[in-house]
């Protein structure tokens, strides 16, 4: 699978709607782990647009991260902070 592609201006549109959003999974220090992937999976299932937050300070690390989720789950990245 890959990430869904978004236009510019959905992409906009739901950086903005995700801005009041809390974080409802949070990768911790064990990373992304396969418990991990399916709790995103179910959040993104129950609500379609989900905040992740990350433990790890190593930027790629988080992007990798990012990249493993859109990919396998089929997901957009909207935003990536940090």
């Amino acid at each position: 699978m890959t990430a869904i592609k978004l236009t510019t201006s959905e992409t906009k549109d739901l950086r903005a709607a995700a801005h009041h959003l809390d974080p409802v999974v949070i990768i911790g220090s064990d990373g992304l782990t396969p418990a991990v992937t399916k709790e995103i999976d179910a959040a993104l299932n129950a609500h379609g647009l989900i905040k992740v937050r990350a433990a790890s300070d190593e930027r790629e690390t988080r992007l990798q991260w990012l990249a493993e989720i859109t990919d396998s789950l089929n997901a957009a990245p909207i935003q990536h902070i940090g």
